[in-house]
């Protein structure tokens, strides 16, 4: 299981990259090997402020539909183009090609609350 060191975690199992005052979201390598082929992503939520914890989209896969949670407050500034022809990305490259969405974050406090790479590790080990 793959789970980056500089990355951080939410118990919904997305993964956050900070850059400046951004932050990069997407999946985890174990989401989506629980997901199995993803076919679709419903992203409507681009220029909008969302809370953390709120739905931001979902994610279709030949299986199931799962919600996708803010893992922290910000405003949706862009979704990955690349998932709209091939959102298979996320189950081929979930913590590069296949990011989802980039948040401008309004609650950097909130970003202390994510979970460390050994937290989210003892979450899914559980």
């Amino acid at each position: 299981m793959n789970i980056p060191e500089e990355l951080k975690y939410t118990e919904e199992h997305e993964w956050v990259r900070i850059e400046d005052n951004i932050a990069i979201v997407g999946i985890t390598d174990f989401a989506q090997g629980e997901l199995g082929d993803i076919v679709y992503l419903e992203i409507d939520t681009l220029d909008s402020q969302i809370d953390s914890n709120e739905v931001f989209g979902t994610v279709e896969a030949v299986k199931t539909v799962s919600d996708l949670f803010m893992p922290i407050t910000g405003k949706v500034i862009e979704v990955n183009p690349s998932l709209e022809d091939k959102p298979e990305l996320v189950n081929e490259d979930p913590y590069g090609e296949g990011w989802i969405i980039k948040i401008h974050i309004t609650e950097e406090s909130q970003i202390d609350s994510l979970l460390s790479p050994s937290d989210y590790k003892n979450l899914i080990d559980s």
